[in-house]
């Protein structure tokens, strides 16, 4: 009977054992399963591929996780460094059930470690010539384009300026995906505010999404100059642009006659801005203006006419009342906001004029005032109820000399590059860019900021 007793203890624990070994064994395998999921669709969206549905479950992006951008600072390093790069992940769910936009995401992410997401900054990096870089459209494929940014049919002989591509230190930037930047703003709007060279980055945003999709099924009004609509109809997402390029009110007709800047009060087009799901603002060259470029003749502040102002006391307040309206009319738990640093602009000595490589030293300065820079992200770092996110283009755009319009903004070029030579430096735009073109890459960071993520961010200590 013991010995009975002892086999049949023996055959239950060899039950057991087996059946224990078979979960770990299923276990084991559907995690695994779980991994190469997320990898194939983490490839081909770096691919710019867009992933099958079958591959992907609805999640939530909250604005509050602190997304890829740079720490503020004027001094950026390019140098390639050897270390392993790392890929961008999709961002997780959050638990916040009220977030700005819907999102898809595969497994389980794979996670780096907290060193290796803090040396990841998208703004950090290199242009690297690729050869087989496609144009992604051009003023046949996307008719909206203005005449000053179409650089190709103005004649522009060269197109290496096209074959560029940013590339960060330490990570893979996933390319653009029309299709898939609209699957996530479904039922959203996003508003770009700000001077013209926030208008060359909606033109080039919104041909990029343009070319994803079947024209039929769009919209555009393109043909103000102070506000341009993208709708994509299957999609019912809109793409604004708001001319504001103090962001405070400009009044042109002002009692006294006289055209004043009133440094306490935000844009009056600020109306329609609120309720936006995502929001770009930029605010700077105009602030420089001198002599008949020059935009206003007198400030107010806080119900006083004054003519002579420090410029940066001016900018200050005029930034300190874009963040307030922020602060107290933007939900943080829906609307994402970008702030876009200074486009640098390539004059005198750096002189964009027959240039067509772009420049790979530090030998750029930029004549925009290092002041004016600081006192807008002090601004930013300071808010304390929204973060709003630095999209720091301006290093990355100073080495990029060639891919400006130049004398190629019209189809007048040759009058003066041959009959009026003398003009040639006045008439060439070196401060805008052609399209498709530099503004693409300012893009495809918004996208990879918006829907990626990497623990690198804007320091608010």
């Amino acid at each position: 009977m013991e010995l009975n007793s002892t086999i049949n203890d023996t055959w239950k624990l060899s039950i057991l054992g087996s059946l224990i070994g078979c979960l770990i064994i299923l276990l084991f395998l559907d995690q695994t399963n779980q991994n190469l999921s997320f990898s194939v669709v983490r490839n081909m969206t770096t691919l710019g591929l867009e992933p099958p549905s079958s591959m992907i479950s609805n999640h939530n992006i909250n604005p509050n996780i602190t997304l890829n951008y740079t720490n503020l600072s004027s001094n950026y390093t390019t140098n390639v460094v050897e270390k392993p790069r790392m890929t961008l992940d999709l961002i997780e769910n959050s638990a916040s059930n009220t977030s700005i936009l819907n999102h898809t995401l595969i497994g389980r992410v794979e996670r780096f470690s907290k060193k290796a997401e803090k040396e990841c900054n998208i703004f950090e990096g290199k242009w690297v010539y690729k050869a087989e870089e496609e144009r992604r459209y051009d003023t046949s494929t996307c008719p909206f384009l203005e005449e000053k940014m179409s650089c190709q049919k103005n004649g522009r002989p060269d197109f290496e300026y096209e074959k560029w591509r940013w590339e960060a230190n330490n990570c893979d930037i996933p390319l653009f995906n029309g299709t898939f930047m609209l699957e996530r703003l479904k039922n959203k709007r996003v508003i770009i505010v700000g001077d013209s060279l926030n208008r060359n980055m909606w033109e080039s945003l919104a041909c990029l999404v343009y070319t994803s999709i079947p024209s039929s099924r769009v919209h555009v009004e393109a043909e103000s100059s102070t506000y341009k609509v993208f709708k994509a109809m299957d999609y019912n997402c809109v793409i604004e642009f708001y001319w504001s390029p103090f962001l405070i009110e400009h009044n042109e007709q002002h009692e006294t006659g006289k055209r004043v800047l009133v440094l306490d009060k935000l844009s009056q087009s600020s109306k329609r801005w609120q309720g936006a799901d995502v929001m770009v603002f930029n605010s700077g060259h105009w602030w420089t203006h001198l002599g008949k470029l020059k935009a206003w003749d007198l400030f107010q502040y806080d119900g006083k006419l004054t003519e002579e102002m420090p410029i940066e006391l001016a900018y200050e307040r005029g930034m300190k009342t874009w963040a307030k309206w922020v602060e107290k009319n933007v939900n943080p738990e829906k609307t994402a906001v970008f702030f876009r640093s200074i486009s640098p602009e390539h004059h005198r000595e750096q002189w964009c004029y027959n240039v067509t490589q772009p420049t790979m030293d530090e030998s750029y300065k930029s004549r925009y005032p290092d002041s004016l820079v600081n006192i807008v992200e002090g601004i930013i770092k300071g808010m304390r109820k929204l973060q709003v996110k630095y999209l720091n283009i301006t290093k990355l755009s100073s080495y990029r000399r060639d891919a400006h319009p130049s004398v190629y903004r019209s189809l007048n070029w040759k009058i003066y590059t041959t009959k009026y030579k003398r003009l040639v430096q006045s008439y060439a735009d070196c401060s805008h860019w052609c399209l498709p073109g530099l503004p693409d890459t300012w893009n495809r960071l918004l996208y990879t900021s918006l829907f990626f993520n990497s623990s690198g961010h804007m320091s608010t200590s």
